[in-house]
């Protein structure tokens, strides 16, 4: 009894003011072993430079300044530009505001600074992106200058006296711009553009995630651990479909306000805990969304059909409320479920002392993981160019993800974030070169000896995605080269260096600190399931490529080179209209299996081909199957998931069942009342109170909406004198 009194007592002084949309789970104050173990986390995560010293933190002061201080002068500049009063120049101000991991106190040494330049409504975003770049260009320190001035928030990115920036633009409705202004009131958002009210978003959404959570500072040291083991895995990329810092800030706050008093290595406990079990497509909130009579779009299921079709959705706090994961894909979504999964199994093992918290930060072999892969290679002639390609490239891999995705015969289509230098013996005409690693699952046939798989269309409406939209921007020039090519595991070893491919536990600091990197889990679940053994024969016939004329190798000498890259030189037809697409090579082709085949009425692809092709015409796009979209959902009715259920150890406890069992009743607050008969539907509550059933993801595909920040779909191909040539990739898998 003095026990319970005590602990009642303990309880009552620990209780605070109510953080979420539910009720917390627990209030239980930590105990003395969960400061032991939290000491031991922090131990752990120093060794990888998630805390600066004293000095870098003064550095980035001054830098911020430096860039402040160049925003006043450029403002003013502007000012007396448009020919305004000298009394109204030398108010006009102008300033720099800091949002995202910086803001929040989560950076770690060498990470980059998400800033907001504010400038009043005189200074237009042209302005921002033609004068205030030019300045940059001339500013001593400022190094790796580029400009992204068609993404969803456009930035100028750069580098200043060492410090990676990322600086996006607002103007507002007012003539000055004082250094006390706060961004927090939504009234400043009124007859702004979109763009700026997005740019705005970033510093808004921090602060009031900050002002969400109990107790910040165990929110920023259990942030910091989580996103450490985010980029360990491999799943720390909004860019590619994965979860960017601020979704990861949004789900740490969220555990947080349901286990207010727990200290920072419960919380990162709790937090596996919440997410393995979280029934996605359910939205996580961290406040009931607020109305405006801005009459902006947010995120609603109720209003926006294509809001019902998230894979994943995080809701940003701050009006207007969006979702900020609506990148995530099918196989991006089905990796970090599993991640979760297996982060809860190492972290039941750290608390029960049966393991220490390096477990967790284990890099797993991305390269020992699957039987196939897709490496993508982007190439330019000069250092500038290709900066500014690989950029492009790289923000729209998600869409050859999400083509990978709908093609039937693909369970899995997982891309490595990190990139690495290309091997510049294979592109001689390039000596700047990047690589991308896909690791590909493809599906089971029953009752099937083989499948032939083309990969043809996939990959190549990619590379007209990003031709075109490298060609409307007036980015593309010339030697700006993607290609695309399928490999095998034992393959790799042509592309990176051992080290790489061995490496397991060992990685250095540096990559970690400056990639978004980490290499992924081996996910035996979902690699034996597959039609993924293939036999090395020879049983294909090239689709429509010209007749060859080299010498056949003899028979022995082919066995010898067929794991290895074997080039086959084919030239172009003169048929081949130019600007059609890229070049799509596959690895490991053979030269006497180029043969003559009769041609198609359209034209004629040249194809180089590798081992286990055999013929298959690809089938044209229906347009009435819908448009790739913007999270990368598939319109075709297949579910991603792992076919291997996970330690029963981690879902019997009764502690453990009993938490989930009260948070899911808590969470019922916000889900239609009937969801306990009608889980199967998935159907969420919409804000207000009236119940709006969110369609489960592999179901009605068709009805996705076309997305709205790729380029047109209906736009040509630009013709010009960059030659670009279709190959195609197809590939026999047999059992």
């Amino acid at each position: 009894m003095k026990e319970m009194s005590a602990n009642t007592v303990l309880d009552s002084q620990c209780q605070q003011k109510h953080y979420g949309i539910t009720s917390p789970i627990s209030l239980a104050c930590p105990k003395e072993i969960d400061h032991i173990y939290t000491q031991k986390l922090i131990d752990a995560m120093k060794p990888f430079g998630v805390f600066e010293d004293e000095e870098e933190l003064n550095h980035r002061l001054v830098v911020l300044g430096k860039l402040n201080n160049l925003v006043k002068e450029w403002i003013s500049d502007v000012s007396e530009s448009k020919n305004l009063p000298p009394s109204v120049v030398a108010t006009v101000g102008g300033k720099i505001f800091t949002f995202g991991s910086y803001r929040l106190g989560v950076h770690t040494k060498g990470a980059d600074i998400d800033a907001l330049c504010v400038a009043p409504r005189h200074v237009e975003r042209s302005d921002f992106f033609q004068s205030f770049f030019e300045k940059l260009k001339h500013q001593d320190g400022i190094r790796n200058l580029r400009a992204v001035e068609d993404a969803f928030v456009p930035v100028i990115k750069f580098e200043f006296d060492g410090i990676e920036i990322d600086l996006v633009f607002a103007r507002l409705a007012i003539q000055t711009i004082s250094d006390n202004l706060d961004l927090r009131d939504d009234s400043r958002l009124r007859s702004l553009d979109i763009r700026c009210i997005r740019s705005l978003n970033g510093c808004r959404v921090t602060d009031e995630i900050l002002h969400l959570v109990p107790n910040k500072e165990t929110f920023r040291l259990t942030l910091r651990a989580v996103k450490l083991w985010a980029k360990r895995r491999g799943i720390y990329s909004n860019m590619l479909g994965f979860l960017g810092g601020v979704s990861w800030a949004m789900l740490v706050a969220r555990t947080c306000q349901l286990y207010p008093n727990a200290a920072a290595s419960t919380l990162v406990h709790k937090f596996f805990l919440v997410f393995s079990k979280w029934e996605w497509p359910n939205p996580v909130l961290l406040k009931q969304p607020e109305e405006s009579n801005l009459n902006l779009p947010v995120w609603d299921p109720r209003v926006n059909p294509s809001d019902r079709y998230h894979l994943m959705p995080i809701i940003t706090p701050a009006y207007p409320q969006q979702n900020s994961t609506y990148n995530v894909s099918t196989s991006t979504r089905t990796v970090m479920v599993e991640e979760f999964k297996q982060g809860l199994a190492v972290t039941d093992e750290i608390l029960q002392g049966k393991s220490d918290w390096s477990k967790l930060l284990e890099p797993p072999n991305f390269f020992q993981k699957y039987r196939h892969y897709i490496v993508l290679t982007a190439s330019a002639s000069t250092e500038e160019n290709h900066l500014e390609w690989v950029g492009l490239v790289e923000s729209k891999i998600r869409v050859l993800v999400g083509n990978l995705e709908r093609n039937e015969f693909i369970t899995l289509a997982h891309v490595n974030p990190q990139s690495f230098p290309g091997n510049k013996e294979h592109h001689k005409d390039n000596n700047y070169v990047s690589m991308w690693f896909l690791g590909i699952i493809f599906r089971r046939v029953e009752n099937a000896e083989s499948v032939n798989i083309d990969l043809t269309y996939d990959i190549q409406s990619f590379t007209d995605t990003v031709y075109r939209q490298a060609n409307n921007i007036n980015m593309l020039k010339e030697g700006m080269k993607i290609e695309a090519t399928h490999v095998k595991k034992k393959q790799l070893h042509h592309y990176l260096p051992a080290e790489i491919l061995q490496k397991k536990k060992k990685q250095s600091l540096s990559d970690v600190s400056r990639s978004s990197g980490g290499l992924l889990s081996k996910r035996s679940s979902l690699d034996s399931s597959c039609l993924d053994s293939s036999r090395d024969t020879d049983n294909g016939t090239p689709f429509n490529s010209p007749a060859s004329k080299s010498d056949s190798p003899s028979v022995g000498e082919t066995e010898r080179n067929s794991a290895e890259p074997a080039a086959v030189i084919v030239e172009k037809p003169l048929s081949v209209p130019p600007a059609q697409g890229l070049s799509i090579p596959v690895i490991g082709a053979k030269v006497d299996s180029v043969k003559a085949v009769s041609s198609p009425a359209v034209c004629t692809i040249p194809t180089v081909v590798g081992r286990n092709v055999i013929p298959r015409i690809t089938t044209p796009h229906n347009p009435a199957q819908g448009q790739p979209h913007l999270n990368g959902m598939s319109n075709i009715t297949k579910t991603v998931t792992p076919k291997r259920a996970h330690s029963p150890s981690i879902d019997g406890t009764p502690k453990r069942l009993k938490d989930i069992e009260k948070f899911i009743r808590l969470e019922s607050t916000f889900k239609d009342p009937r969801a306990a008969e009608e889980r199967k539907r998935k159907s969420v509550d919409a804000i207000g109170g009236e119940s709006m059933p969110i369609p489960t993801i592999d179901t009605s595909r068709k009805k996705r909406l076309p997305s709205k920040e790729l380029p047109d779909s209906s736009s040509p191909v630009p013709a010009n004198n960059i030659r670009v040539i279709k190959n195609s990739i197809r590939l026999t898998l047999n059992r």
